[in-house]
Protein backbone atom coordinates (compact mmCIF):
# COMPACT_ATOMS: atom_id res chain seq x y z
CA UNK A 1 0.00 0.00 0.00
CA UNK A 2 1.29 3.22 -0.92
CA UNK A 3 2.41 5.68 1.81
CA UNK A 4 1.20 9.46 0.67
CA UNK A 5 3.19 12.63 0.90
CA UNK A 6 0.92 15.94 0.52
CA UNK A 7 2.66 18.91 -0.57
CA UNK A 8 1.01 22.45 0.24
CA UNK A 9 1.48 25.55 -1.53
CA UNK A 10 0.19 28.14 -1.02
CA UNK A 11 -1.35 30.42 -3.80
CA UNK A 12 0.63 33.76 -4.39
CA UNK A 13 1.25 33.94 -1.07
CA UNK A 14 2.40 37.60 -0.20
CA UNK A 15 -0.03 38.84 -2.22
CA UNK A 16 -2.85 36.55 -0.97
CA UNK A 17 -2.15 38.59 2.38
CA UNK A 18 -2.27 41.96 1.26
CA UNK A 19 -5.66 41.19 -0.66
CA UNK A 20 -6.94 39.41 2.19
CA UNK A 21 -6.59 42.28 4.21
CA UNK A 22 -7.08 44.44 1.40
CA UNK A 23 -10.68 43.13 -0.51
CA UNK A 24 -10.48 45.61 -2.88
CA UNK A 25 -7.50 44.50 -4.30
CA UNK A 26 -9.19 41.30 -5.79
CA UNK A 27 -8.64 40.64 -9.51
CA UNK A 28 -5.82 43.83 -9.72
CA UNK A 29 -2.44 43.62 -10.46
CA UNK A 30 -0.57 43.48 -7.32
CA UNK A 31 3.11 43.70 -6.92
CA UNK A 32 4.91 43.42 -3.82
CA UNK A 33 8.42 45.20 -3.05
CA UNK A 34 10.84 46.76 -1.56
CA UNK A 35 8.73 49.93 0.43
CA UNK A 36 5.82 50.14 -2.74
CA UNK A 37 7.62 52.72 -4.66
CA UNK A 38 8.29 51.11 -8.46
CA UNK A 39 10.35 54.32 -8.63
CA UNK A 40 12.93 52.67 -6.62
CA UNK A 41 15.41 50.09 -6.16
CA UNK A 42 14.25 47.34 -4.71
CA UNK A 43 12.69 44.20 -6.31
CA UNK A 44 9.28 41.96 -6.80
CA UNK A 45 8.96 39.74 -3.70
CA UNK A 46 5.59 38.22 -5.46
CA UNK A 47 2.83 39.53 -7.67
CA UNK A 48 -0.67 38.53 -8.14
CA UNK A 49 -1.13 36.08 -11.30
CA UNK A 50 -2.98 38.90 -12.88
CA UNK A 51 0.42 40.93 -12.70
CA UNK A 52 2.24 38.00 -13.94
CA UNK A 53 0.01 37.72 -17.10
CA UNK A 54 1.56 40.95 -17.61
CA UNK A 55 5.24 39.54 -17.83
CA UNK A 56 5.86 40.44 -13.86
CA UNK A 57 8.03 37.72 -11.88
CA UNK A 58 9.63 37.30 -8.61
CA UNK A 59 13.46 38.98 -8.14
CA UNK A 60 12.17 41.28 -11.26
CA UNK A 61 13.56 44.99 -10.62
CA UNK A 62 10.37 47.04 -9.70
CA UNK A 63 10.93 50.06 -12.35
CA UNK A 64 10.66 47.08 -14.94
CA UNK A 65 7.93 45.57 -13.42
CA UNK A 66 5.88 49.41 -13.65
CA UNK A 67 7.16 49.45 -17.04
CA UNK A 68 5.32 45.86 -17.69
CA UNK A 69 2.25 46.45 -15.85
CA UNK A 70 1.78 49.97 -15.07
CA UNK A 71 -1.77 50.05 -13.76
CA UNK A 72 -0.26 47.23 -10.98
CA UNK A 73 -1.06 48.21 -7.37
CA UNK A 74 2.70 48.42 -6.09
CA UNK A 75 2.50 47.49 -1.85
CA UNK A 76 5.54 47.44 0.62
CA UNK A 77 6.73 44.17 2.37
CA UNK A 78 5.45 43.70 5.73
CA UNK A 79 7.59 40.61 6.74
CA UNK A 80 5.56 40.54 9.76
CA UNK A 81 1.53 40.16 8.51
CA UNK A 82 3.69 37.33 6.09
CA UNK A 83 4.82 35.68 9.77
CA UNK A 84 1.57 35.47 11.54
CA UNK A 85 -0.34 34.42 8.15
CA UNK A 86 2.14 31.43 7.52
CA UNK A 87 1.69 30.70 11.43
CA UNK A 88 -2.39 30.49 10.91
CA UNK A 89 -1.44 27.98 7.83
CA UNK A 90 0.36 25.55 9.74
CA UNK A 91 -1.97 25.73 12.57
CA UNK A 92 -4.44 24.75 10.37
CA UNK A 93 -2.45 21.89 8.51
CA UNK A 94 -1.68 20.78 12.03
CA UNK A 95 -5.06 20.51 13.40
CA UNK A 96 -6.58 18.23 10.57
CA UNK A 97 -6.70 14.53 10.77
CA UNK A 98 -7.38 11.57 8.61
CA UNK A 99 -9.40 9.00 10.04
CA UNK A 100 -8.73 10.29 13.36
CA UNK A 101 -5.13 10.18 12.97
CA UNK A 102 -3.06 13.36 13.54
CA UNK A 103 -0.96 14.23 10.51
CA UNK A 104 2.61 15.24 10.17
CA UNK A 105 3.27 18.98 9.19
CA UNK A 106 6.96 19.55 8.03
CA UNK A 107 7.52 23.32 6.99
CA UNK A 108 9.35 24.05 4.55
CA UNK A 109 9.03 28.06 4.47
CA UNK A 110 5.97 30.72 5.01
CA UNK A 111 3.94 29.07 2.07
CA UNK A 112 4.51 25.68 1.72
CA UNK A 113 4.63 22.20 3.80
CA UNK A 114 4.86 18.69 3.28
CA UNK A 115 1.90 16.63 4.96
CA UNK A 116 2.17 13.24 5.76
CA UNK A 117 0.32 10.64 8.55
CA UNK A 118 0.91 9.42 11.51
CA UNK A 119 0.65 6.01 11.73
CA UNK A 120 -0.40 3.60 8.57
CA UNK A 121 -2.04 4.44 5.71
CA UNK A 122 -5.74 3.50 6.36
CA UNK A 123 -7.23 1.06 3.92
CA UNK A 124 -9.06 2.11 0.56
CA UNK A 125 -7.86 6.00 1.44
CA UNK A 126 -8.27 8.38 -1.39
CA UNK A 127 -5.50 10.89 -1.35
CA UNK A 128 -7.05 13.24 -3.47
CA UNK A 129 -10.04 13.48 -1.20
CA UNK A 130 -7.58 14.30 1.26
CA UNK A 131 -5.67 16.61 -0.65
CA UNK A 132 -9.50 18.50 -1.05
CA UNK A 133 -9.78 18.48 2.50
CA UNK A 134 -6.54 20.01 3.29
CA UNK A 135 -7.35 22.67 0.54
CA UNK A 136 -10.56 23.28 2.73
CA UNK A 137 -9.02 23.05 6.02
CA UNK A 138 -6.92 26.07 4.62
CA UNK A 139 -9.27 28.01 3.42
CA UNK A 140 -11.89 27.71 6.05
CA UNK A 141 -8.93 28.96 8.93
CA UNK A 142 -7.76 31.43 7.07
CA UNK A 143 -9.44 32.17 3.52
CA UNK A 144 -6.04 31.71 1.65
CA UNK A 145 -5.82 28.91 -1.12
CA UNK A 146 -3.56 26.49 -1.79
CA UNK A 147 -2.52 23.87 -4.11
CA UNK A 148 -1.73 20.17 -2.93
CA UNK A 149 0.68 17.89 -4.52
CA UNK A 150 0.38 14.62 -3.82
CA UNK A 151 3.23 11.86 -4.27
CA UNK A 152 4.60 8.65 -3.17
CA UNK A 153 7.71 10.54 -1.84
CA UNK A 154 8.14 14.04 -1.18
CA UNK A 155 9.46 14.40 -4.54
CA UNK A 156 6.72 13.43 -6.50
CA UNK A 157 4.49 15.57 -4.27
CA UNK A 158 6.43 18.90 -4.44
CA UNK A 159 6.65 18.82 -8.26
CA UNK A 160 2.96 17.50 -8.21
CA UNK A 161 1.83 20.99 -7.06
CA UNK A 162 2.69 22.91 -9.83
CA UNK A 163 0.67 20.76 -12.28
CA UNK A 164 -2.71 22.05 -10.02
CA UNK A 165 -1.43 25.57 -9.99
CA UNK A 166 -3.60 28.18 -11.53
CA UNK A 167 -1.64 29.23 -14.36
CA UNK A 168 -0.35 25.74 -14.69
CA UNK A 169 -0.51 24.38 -18.36
CA UNK A 170 -0.10 20.56 -18.03
CA UNK A 171 -2.66 17.49 -19.16
CA UNK A 172 -1.57 15.85 -15.34
CA UNK A 173 -2.99 19.01 -13.85
CA UNK A 174 -6.62 19.16 -12.27
CA UNK A 175 -6.61 22.95 -12.68
CA UNK A 176 -8.44 22.60 -9.31
CA UNK A 177 -5.58 22.85 -6.75
CA UNK A 178 -4.89 19.44 -7.25
CA UNK A 179 -2.06 17.60 -8.42
CA UNK A 180 -0.84 14.00 -8.44
CA UNK A 181 2.35 12.11 -9.18
CA UNK A 182 3.54 8.52 -8.59
CA UNK A 183 6.24 5.63 -9.55
CA UNK A 184 3.88 4.71 -12.22
CA UNK A 185 3.31 7.70 -13.80
CA UNK A 186 6.99 9.21 -13.49
CA UNK A 187 8.52 8.73 -16.60
CA UNK A 188 5.29 9.63 -19.02
CA UNK A 189 4.91 12.89 -17.55
CA UNK A 190 8.37 14.06 -16.60
CA UNK A 191 10.58 11.61 -18.86
CA UNK A 192 10.05 14.65 -21.74
CA UNK A 193 10.91 17.79 -19.49
CA UNK A 194 13.80 19.51 -18.74
CA UNK A 195 16.36 18.70 -15.83
CA UNK A 196 15.21 21.86 -14.54
CA UNK A 197 11.80 20.61 -13.97
CA UNK A 198 12.89 18.87 -11.09
CA UNK A 199 13.06 19.51 -7.62
CA UNK A 200 16.91 20.27 -6.83
CA UNK A 201 18.23 21.04 -10.12
CA UNK A 202 19.09 24.68 -10.71
CA UNK A 203 20.18 26.48 -13.87
CA UNK A 204 24.14 25.90 -13.02
CA UNK A 205 23.34 22.31 -12.45
CA UNK A 206 21.14 22.01 -15.58
CA UNK A 207 23.93 23.55 -17.84
CA UNK A 208 26.42 21.50 -16.34
CA UNK A 209 24.05 18.16 -17.59
CA UNK A 210 23.46 19.93 -20.98
CA UNK A 211 27.44 20.11 -20.90
CA UNK A 212 27.41 16.25 -20.75
CA UNK A 213 24.23 15.72 -23.32
CA UNK A 214 22.25 15.78 -20.87
CA UNK A 215 18.75 18.19 -21.34
CA UNK A 216 15.73 15.69 -20.27
CA UNK A 217 14.54 13.55 -17.09
CA UNK A 218 14.90 10.63 -18.96
CA UNK A 219 18.24 11.51 -20.33
CA UNK A 220 19.55 12.13 -16.74
CA UNK A 221 17.67 8.49 -15.63
CA UNK A 222 19.56 7.10 -18.29
CA UNK A 223 22.99 7.97 -18.18
CA UNK A 224 25.47 5.70 -16.58
CA UNK A 225 25.80 6.85 -12.37
CA UNK A 226 29.30 6.52 -12.93
CA UNK A 227 30.09 9.39 -15.75
CA UNK A 228 27.82 11.23 -13.13
CA UNK A 229 29.66 10.65 -10.02
CA UNK A 230 33.16 10.92 -12.04
CA UNK A 231 32.00 14.52 -13.60
CA UNK A 232 29.80 16.04 -10.56
CA UNK A 233 30.86 14.12 -7.72
CA UNK A 234 30.37 11.30 -5.88
CA UNK A 235 27.84 12.33 -3.26
CA UNK A 236 26.18 15.07 -5.91
CA UNK A 237 26.77 12.11 -9.27
CA UNK A 238 24.20 9.62 -7.78
CA UNK A 239 21.85 12.21 -5.99
CA UNK A 240 20.89 13.46 -9.36
CA UNK A 241 21.01 10.19 -10.80
CA UNK A 242 18.40 9.08 -8.01
CA UNK A 243 16.39 12.77 -9.03
CA UNK A 244 16.35 11.20 -12.86
CA UNK A 245 14.22 8.51 -11.50
CA UNK A 246 12.04 9.85 -9.27
CA UNK A 247 13.59 8.71 -6.40
CA UNK A 248 13.48 10.39 -2.90
CA UNK A 249 12.11 8.83 0.62
CA UNK A 250 8.70 9.48 2.11
CA UNK A 251 9.61 10.52 5.74
CA UNK A 252 7.89 13.55 6.78
CA UNK A 253 9.49 15.54 9.60
CA UNK A 254 7.63 17.79 11.58
CA UNK A 255 10.74 18.74 13.62
CA UNK A 256 10.47 22.60 13.47
CA UNK A 257 13.43 24.18 11.78
CA UNK A 258 15.78 25.86 13.50
CA UNK A 259 18.03 28.28 11.37
CA UNK A 260 21.67 28.57 10.87
CA UNK A 261 21.97 32.16 10.87
CA UNK A 262 20.01 35.67 10.04
CA UNK A 263 20.73 38.18 7.54
CA UNK A 264 19.67 41.94 7.11
CA UNK A 265 20.36 43.69 3.64
CA UNK A 266 19.60 46.86 2.37
CA UNK A 267 19.52 47.88 -1.30
CA UNK A 268 20.64 51.88 -0.85
CA UNK A 269 18.28 54.13 -3.13
CA UNK A 270 21.68 56.12 -4.16
CA UNK A 271 25.00 54.16 -4.47
CA UNK A 272 26.94 54.75 -1.52
CA UNK A 273 30.53 56.62 -2.63
CA UNK A 274 32.15 57.71 0.83
CA UNK A 275 34.11 54.71 2.94
CA UNK A 276 32.74 56.65 5.61
CA UNK A 277 29.08 55.95 5.00
CA UNK A 278 29.83 52.39 3.91
CA UNK A 279 31.03 51.77 7.26
CA UNK A 280 28.33 53.11 9.03
CA UNK A 281 25.94 51.55 7.06
CA UNK A 282 27.56 47.74 7.32
CA UNK A 283 27.76 48.57 11.30
CA UNK A 284 23.81 49.44 11.08
CA UNK A 285 22.64 46.74 9.91
CA UNK A 286 25.21 44.24 11.92
CA UNK A 287 23.37 45.69 14.91
CA UNK A 288 19.87 44.82 13.10
CA UNK A 289 21.04 41.09 12.85
CA UNK A 290 22.40 40.91 16.24
CA UNK A 291 18.61 42.07 17.65
CA UNK A 292 17.50 38.75 15.28
CA UNK A 293 19.93 36.83 16.99
CA UNK A 294 19.03 37.63 20.66
CA UNK A 295 15.35 36.87 19.78
CA UNK A 296 17.35 33.11 18.58
CA UNK A 297 18.72 33.96 22.09
CA UNK A 298 21.82 31.65 20.55
CA UNK A 299 25.44 33.54 20.10
CA UNK A 300 27.03 34.24 16.59
CA UNK A 301 30.34 32.03 15.91
CA UNK A 302 30.59 33.84 12.76
CA UNK A 303 30.36 36.91 10.62
CA UNK A 304 29.33 37.42 6.70
CA UNK A 305 29.38 40.24 4.69
CA UNK A 306 27.89 40.80 1.11
CA UNK A 307 28.98 43.87 -0.97
CA UNK A 308 26.98 44.74 -4.75
CA UNK A 309 28.80 47.36 -6.79
CA UNK A 310 26.36 49.59 -9.33
CA UNK A 311 27.34 46.82 -11.81
CA UNK A 312 25.75 44.42 -9.73
CA UNK A 313 29.10 42.37 -9.46
CA UNK A 314 28.51 41.17 -5.02
CA UNK A 315 31.32 39.53 -3.61
CA UNK A 316 30.82 38.09 0.19
CA UNK A 317 33.48 37.53 2.73
CA UNK A 318 32.99 36.11 6.28
CA UNK A 319 35.24 35.03 9.51
CA UNK A 320 34.95 33.23 12.55
CA UNK A 321 34.68 34.93 15.66
CA UNK A 322 37.68 33.68 18.34
CA UNK A 323 34.70 32.78 20.12
CA UNK A 324 30.76 33.12 20.40
CA UNK A 325 29.47 36.55 21.06
CA UNK A 326 25.84 38.39 20.83
CA UNK A 327 28.13 41.69 21.66
CA UNK A 328 26.88 44.34 19.72
CA UNK A 329 30.12 46.23 18.96
CA UNK A 330 32.08 43.17 18.13
CA UNK A 331 29.97 41.43 15.88
CA UNK A 332 30.07 45.61 14.15
CA UNK A 333 33.68 45.25 14.30
CA UNK A 334 34.24 42.19 12.68
CA UNK A 335 31.78 43.06 10.05
CA UNK A 336 33.78 46.31 9.83
CA UNK A 337 36.99 44.66 9.54
CA UNK A 338 35.56 42.68 6.42
CA UNK A 339 35.68 45.55 4.34
CA UNK A 340 39.60 45.54 3.91
CA UNK A 341 39.16 42.80 1.99
CA UNK A 342 36.82 44.28 -0.33
CA UNK A 343 37.79 46.81 -2.90
CA UNK A 344 35.11 49.56 -1.66
CA UNK A 345 36.37 52.57 -4.61
CA UNK A 346 33.57 51.58 -6.82
CA UNK A 347 30.22 52.55 -5.90
CA UNK A 348 28.16 50.51 -3.85
CA UNK A 349 24.11 50.03 -4.49
CA UNK A 350 23.83 47.03 -1.51
CA UNK A 351 25.25 45.90 1.65
CA UNK A 352 23.89 42.53 3.70
CA UNK A 353 25.33 41.59 6.98
CA UNK A 354 24.90 37.85 7.69
CA UNK A 355 25.38 36.12 11.65
CA UNK A 356 25.50 32.05 11.78
CA UNK A 357 24.81 31.06 15.36
CA UNK A 358 26.06 28.08 16.99
CA UNK A 359 23.90 25.31 17.30
CA UNK A 360 21.84 24.08 20.59
CA UNK A 361 24.63 21.57 21.31
CA UNK A 362 27.19 24.42 21.42
CA UNK A 363 25.77 26.21 23.68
Amino acid sequence: MARWVWHVDLDQFIAAVEIRRRPELAGLPVVVGGRGDPTERGVVSTASYEARAFGVGSGMPLRVALRRCPDAVFLPVDKDAYDAASTEVMDALRAHAVDDQPVLVQVLGWDEAFVGLSGETPVGLDPRVVAAQLRSAVADATGLSCCVGIGDNRLRAKIATEFGKPDADHPFGTHLGIGMLTAEDWFPVMGERPTRALWGIGKQTARRLEALGIRTVRELADVDVAVLADRLGPTMGPYFHQLGHGLADAVVDPTPYTPVGHSREETFQQDLTDLADVRRALRALALRVVHDIDAEGRPARRVGIKVRFRTFTTLTRSLTLPGPTNDPAVIADAAESLLARVDVRHPIRLLGVRLEMVSDGER
